[in-house]
């Protein structure tokens, strides 16, 4: 439904991080974050439960020994595609200042940054998409851990809204989990080549899913916004006149 350049990451990444296995200058760091790029698009291609590690290891044209000098085993490597995604929507969030602005319009501005997560980067989507129901229970909790950041985060801007006017009274945990749930499902139906830019689908996301969350104005507030109305447009006919 949209397009992209690029929907492995930041724009100076290959596009086949792989092949970052064939050059020799390429130090340990680099060589680690080409295996979780990589990791993040069979998973997302093919599913946690049907890539494997040998999968990995062709795919980056290394051995298996290779590749578990990296990283001990495919689990670590979900928790660690997890993480990179969370940090995603945090750098965006970072540069969206999220801080100004009253609870609603935070709300807005996380809802947009998650949803350009999903759609721009491969570990934002493994955090929407991939299931973590085959996980051992400790890598399990260490991955629900960092999706409940999200919903503790959405949450908060919710409360905040409540107690600053501009978010009508509502259940917050339902709300997040409203609001999570709609951003992850993109994921579902997402492809680079269609017609909107993930930025263009970013900003739809986030109007239409906080519009329900806004404070309709009360009827004193209305009236006495509509009384200021007039004695501008009263003064603006004296001035007029003079």
């Amino acid at each position: 439904m949209a397009k992209t350049a690029d929907n492995n990451g930041a724009e100076n990444q290959p596009r086949e991080p792989w092949k970052g296995f064939l050059v020799r200058q390429r130090n340990v760091d680099a060589k680690r974050d080409a295996v979780l790029q990589t990791a993040a698009h069979l998973f997302l291609e093919h599913g946690y439960r049907r890539t494997s590690m040998s999968d990995l290891g062709r795919r980056l044209k290394i051995t298996k020994p290779a590749l578990y000098y990296y990283f001990h085993n495919k689990e670590e490597i979900l928790v660690e595609c997890y993480r990179l995604g969370i940090l995603a929507i945090e750098g965006l969030l970072d540069k969206a200042a999220v801080s100004h602005g009253n609870g609603l319009n935070k709300v807005k501005a996380y809802v947009e940054a998650y949803t350009k997560a999903v759609v721009s980067f491969d570990f934002g989507r493994c955090v929407a998409m991939l299931d973590d129901a085959e996980l051992s229970a400790k890598t399990r909790r260490e991955v629900r851990n960092l999706k409940r950041k999200i919903d503790m985060a959405i949450r908060g801007y919710v409360e905040e809204g409540i107690r600053d006017g501009s978010v009508q009274p509502c259940n917050t945990k339902l709300a997040s989990f409203a609001l999570a749930g709609a951003v992850n499902w993109i994921g579902t139906w997402y492809r680079p080549e269609g017609e909107l830019s993930p930025d263009e689908i970013a900003a739809e996301f986030a109007t239409l899913l906080t519009q329900g969350l806004r404070k309709a104005p009360t009827a004193v507030t209305a009236a006495a916004h509509s009384g200021v109305e007039k004695s501008a447009v009263k003064r603006g006919a004296g001035a007029r006149k003079s």
